[in-house]
């Protein structure tokens, strides 16, 4: 049983993240009726499922809570902002049911038995037709209703003198019209001889069917000058649309038009059965929607992270095994071994591009948390925030995307609470009354590039240089640029908020967010403008786990470049790398910066060639040259952590272990020509 209970948390796990990102979706078009009815239906498989494996609890508030929907959906409840609100809670409250399922704290229960309280609170003001109606604007019934349109029967029979009044029961018939769709159909009373006819009295009434989502108050409303003065029936015959359905206007063409006044008791007995006819051929309809949706499931399966980690495993073992025989079958002239080797080598290629596949994960997987966190900050702040994004179909390792999760909640908080300005101060500046925060990402060669913009206050950077020498993070006479000013705010317990909130201030913040990107092998970047906004930049690796790169050596040592970072590679004379001046060296008829490693590793064996191996890299969309001894060749390594101990350094990034058993450091390139560069500037600063 706790094997198929576990099924159940997985697969429930599934629907409340769905039920999350479809909730949300509703708060942007409550009028939509299909996403009700996922909703509704989302709720229901939830519930069926828990009641089958024992999840009680689960069951009991899953019941509770559809009847809102299935209310919402038969048209008999508006989505009000209540309604909302309770839908966000309750997804909350399910994710804790199932979280802590095991053992429920009096907390808990506490919680739980509160809002199945405010669950039935909802659906009893909903049987109040007349309670519900008039909680609402009429000018709001527009945006909270739920799309659904009644039909109404509305019988309008004014007195005689009802022009003599002022009154045109045409233009009430006009506006009855403008609510919805409506057929009207006119009755003649006792009309007299022509010769007795007074042109200064009505003497028709009129039947109207009226498909609205307006509500009946809006009905009553167009005969409020009248209504004392008239016959008024008003009806509500029918929870849908019956105007849009021909077998209606059939029923309408042949009871209605010819009648002086309609049986509404026999004509209602064959809107019921037209009814019965009409959800029956609904339900066969979405059942058809979904067998299509349940045969397109066929085509993929459930598969546990934990099998797509031991695959990768496995194929990171290959890769190391076809190293070795790779090198076995180089020191051996035997072209059979030589052949089999190579159609390994592809084989092992192919199975590691596909497993790699298997592990990526799109960025929009991560969405909902950010899309809830944005309302429910902006919320808390009172700030209106549209949220956008571009680009989520980008995918990355799982790995990386559960590691990401955490930093770009941290930058989307600092955009809502620091970044974007509150109502009144962003229409004095000029701007929208609705902030703006935008993520976006895309391919940058191995890397993707994920973006979270605001157009918010921006960053002060000399605010933010005058904060970190007053908490002494740094020397008051440190002559740093716009750039290093702004990069100031990733130093640890950093932070220019003067009160600390549950939102910021505690200066933990964007120095954790810089490890966690480190730690990642990636690099975060900030760009700022007073005024206009912020962007922060994260440039992350697609895995962490199996490379294509270039092996190179230098002495003994033999090191591993991440081959999509690699520009060109240039043979070039010992003499022209040594004693060169600015380190910048004509390659291509360019002049190009280089860093020679053997120096800046410290290691003084002598050199043996004469000709060396210089590498271009993109820096920051610049070429900077590394020197080598020797370029080996392209190597598919698997990488490998280094361990605690070496947790502090930056520039390699790992290790692999080649097919001769030794290991071979895997360079971080971006990191160490950022850690060179720091070190010349401080040198030619030391020796003015």
């Amino acid at each position: 049983m706790d094997k198929f209970a576990q099924k159940f948390v997985e697969e429930a796990t599934d629907l409340i993240n769905n039920l999350e990102e479809v909730s949300l979706e509703l708060e942007n078009n409550s009028s939509d009726k299909n996403i009700i009815e996922r909703i509704f239906r989302i709720m229901h498989t939830i519930k069926g499922s828990s009641g089958m494996f024992g999840f009680t609890k689960i069951e009991e508030y899953t019941h509770e809570f559809e009847n809102i929907y299935d209310k919402v959906r038969n048209g008999e409840l508006m989505v009000t902002g209540s309604i909302l609100e309770m839908t966000f809670l309750s997804i909350d409250h399910l994710k804790n049911l199932l979280k802590n399922h095991k053992k429920y704290n009096k907390t808990l229960i506490n919680k739980h038995n509160e809002l199945l309280k405010e669950i039935k609170s909802i659906i009893n003001e909903g049987n109040n037709e007349d309670k519900l109606e008039k909680a609402v604007p009429d000018s709001e019934n527009v945006a909270l209703a739920t799309g659904n349109f009644k039909t109404y029967y509305i019988y309008f029979e004014p007195v005689e003198e009802i022009l003599k009044n002022g009154s045109n029961p045409l233009y009430i018939l006009e506006e009855l019209n403008a609510l919805g769709n409506a057929k009207i159909f006119i009755r003649d009373l006792n009309i007299p001889a022509i010769d007795k006819i007074d042109p200064t009295k009505c003497y028709t009434a009129w039947e109207v069917f009226l498909a609205t989502n307006q509500g009946i108050n809006s009905i009553i409303d167009v005969f409020m000058f009248v209504e004392e003065e008239s016959k008024l029936q008003i009806k509500k015959i029918s929870e849908i649309n019956l105007l849009n359905q021909p077998a209606f206007i059939g029923i309408l063409d042949g009871t209605v038009v010819n009648e002086k006044k309609i049986d509404l008791t026999h004509f209602l007995e064959l809107v019921h059965e037209l009814e019965y006819i009409f959800r029956e051929s609904q339900d066969e309809e979405l059942a058809s929607i979904e067998k299509e949706e349940t045969d397109k499931k066929v085509t993929s399966i459930r598969v546990s992270s934990e099998k797509l980690d031991d695959l990768m495993n496995l194929v990171s073992e290959l890769v190391t095994t076809q190293a070795r025989l790779k090198m076995i079958s180089d020191l051996n002239d035997i072209p059979e071994l030589q052949s089999a080797t190579e159609e390994i080598n592809k084989l092992a290629r192919q199975l590691r591009d596909n497993a790699f596949n298997l592990s990526l994960l799109p960025i929009e997987t991560m969405l909902t948390r950010f899309q809830r966190l944005v309302r429910d900050l902006s919320k808390e702040l009172g700030k209106e925030v549209i949220f956008e994004t571009y680009g989520t179909e980008t995918e990355l390792d799982k790995t990386i995307i559960q590691n990401l999760i955490d930093s770009i909640l941290h930058i989307l908080r600092n955009c809502i609470d620091h970044g974007i300005e509150d109502n009144e101060t962003r229409l004095k500046r000029g701007k929208p009354q609705q902030g703006k925060i935008i993520l976006q990402s895309f391919y940058s060669g191995a890397y993707v590039v994920i973006q979270i913009k605001d157009d918010g206050n921006g960053i002060d950077s000399e605010r933010v240089y005058q904060s970190a020498i007053n908490k002494k993070l740094i020397e008051k006479n440190d002559s740093l640029s716009k750039k290093e000013k702004l990069n100031l705010i990733f130093l640890p317990g950093f932070s220019t908020a003067e009160n600390v909130s549950d939102v910021s201030g505690r200066g933990v913040g964007m120095d954790v967010v810089r490890k966690k990107i480190n730690e990642l092998h990636g690099d975060v970047d900030i760009e700022s403008e007073i005024g206009k906004g912020t962007t922060v930049t994260l440039k992350i690796p697609l895995t962490l786990s199996i490379i294509d790169g270039l092996l190179v050596k230098i002495c003994d040592e033999k090191y591993l470049i991440p081959l999509s970072v690699v520009d060109k590679i240039y043979a070039v004379e010992h003499s022209k790398l040594t004693n060169i001046f600015n380190n910048m060296i004509v390659l291509d008829d360019e002049q190009i910066p280089f860093y020679y490693l053997r120096n800046e590793f410290d290691l003084e064996k002598q050199v043996e060639n004469k000709t060396e191996q210089v590498i271009t890299v993109n820096y920051n969309n610049v070429k900077i040259g590394l020197a080598f001894d020797e370029v080996i060749g392209e190597y598919q390594a698997v990488l490998k952590p280094l361990g605690k101990q070496f947790k502090d350094q930056e520039i390699f990034s790992g290790a692999t272990i080649l097919g001769d058993g030794t290991v071979a450091l895997v360079l971080d390139t971006h990191k160490i020509i950022k850690t060179f560069s720091k070190q010349t500037v401080k040198t030619v600063n030391n020796e003015q």
